[in-house]
């Protein structure tokens, strides 16, 4: 089941690209937005974190911490992050494979891959914005801006 806005986010710690661990609650007080997305040198995933990666200021200047999350081991995220110059972290759900991605309603089994779920936390733990389209189903990040943006306010 996919969380909803005003549930807890799930907790979570992963390994990013250089294997150091990232765990949510250490930025309890900062808003972060995690964005899970299918595989690493993927043709849309690779639309949307280059957007992201472009448009990074509109989050970072709101105080808002970016991770974006897949079931790709940490060397592919490592070699994926230094061909497209990502500016945050990537993060590895490899194993236990996509155990986060399943605790927030993002993964689809059948395939071993998340979804395209995009989820706010709030400074106190609390999803301030969800959503989850399929695989081959690119998201539109304005929803995500505005979520921000109201956030800041």
């Amino acid at each position: 089941m996919t969380l909803s806005v005003g549930d807890t986010a799930p907790d979570f710690t992963l390994n990013d690209s250089d294997r150091q661990p990232f765990t949510l609650s250490e930025h309890r007080g900062s808003p972060v937005l995690v964005v899970f997305y299918p595989f690493a040198f993927s043709g849309i995933c690779t639309g949307e974190l280059c957007q992201l990666r472009d448009e990074l200021g509109t989050y970072t200047d709101a105080g808002v911490r970016v991770v974006a999350v897949s079931c790709d081991p940490a060397p592919a995220l490592k070699a994926w992050k230094t061909e497209q110059g990502f500016d945050f972290p990537l993060l590895s759900d490899f194993w236990p494979h996509g155990e986060v991605a399943k605790a927030y309603g993002a993964f689809f089994e059948t395939a071993g891959m998340a979804n395209r779920g995009t989820f706010l936390v709030d400074a106190e733990g609390k999803v301030a914005f969800a959503e989850v389209n399929g695989p081959g189903d690119a998201r539109a990040q304005s929803g995500w801006k505005d979520a921000v943006a109201a956030l800041a306010s």
